[in-house]
């Protein structure tokens, strides 16, 4: 099979590559693949991403960001052979959401902070899915559901702090906990439930469902 034209973009040899992967003379594993089998990778590659960058290895990052674009042009050429979207579909969509989302820059909104920028954000996120089936009906709708349960329950008590769905006292200087007993505290509950045959990540995702269906009635009542 002929190689990719070095002369042409590297995008477009990338492109050229994953058609040919496809192709019925191409390799029998990426035929077989679709988008739900794929899923999973993209999660997996960008963990070996974040380790990258946490290690500082310029020369890894190149690598797993390669690998993680990857992954887009996988579900690109898979929904180009079906007829239902292709890779400058995708692109524009971000280009024009990008655009959108930052009227301070290309617009004339006068958001000069970054809480303004996110609260802006967030509006223009919301007018965008009204009347149609992503419309979130819940300020504690959006959160992807296959987060790991902490973080997860991080990103749900935000949303339910921020719309006073938390009813807390304002925390003094005395109150401020030692991060380092946090940590500690945590992997001592991991421990506990291991030893017990039991999983953390189950356990606190059950937590979160009791929590949020709790928060979800109380914010309708507000």
């Amino acid at each position: 099979m002929k190689i990719p034209d070095k002369d042409q973009p590297p995008i477009n040899q990338l492109l050229e590559v994953m058609a040919a992967l496809r192709s019925p003379e191409g390799c029998p594993w990426d035929r077989e693949q679709d988008h739900m089998s794929l899923r999973f990778h993209a999660v997996e590659e960008v963990y070996e991403l974040i380790d990258s960058i946490e290690a500082n290895d310029e020369k890894e990052m190149v690598e797993e960001l390669g690998d993680l674009l990857l992954q887009v042009i996988f579900h690109c050429q898979l929904g180009q052979e079906r007829r239902a979207f292709d890779f400058d579909q995708v692109c524009q969509c971000i280009v024009d959401k990008l655009i959108h989302r930052h009227p301070h820059v290309f617009g004339e909104s006068d958001a000069k902070t970054v809480d303004a920028v996110w609260a802006q954000w967030e509006q223009l996120k919301k007018a965008e899915k009204e009347g149609t089936e992503h419309e979130r009906a819940s300020i504690l709708d959006g959160i992807p559901r296959h987060l790991p349960a902490l973080q997860y329950a991080e990103k749900l008590v935000k949303k339910a702090r921020k719309h006073d769905l938390i009813k807390e006292e304002s925390p003094s200087v005395a109150d401020t906990p030692d991060a380092e007993a946090l940590g500690e505290q945590l992997f001592h509950i991991t421990r506990t439930a291991q030893q017990h045959g039991l999983s953390a990540e189950a356990l606190l995702r059950k937590a979160i469902q009791h929590h949020e269906r709790t928060w979800r009635i109380q914010e309708q009542t507000k």
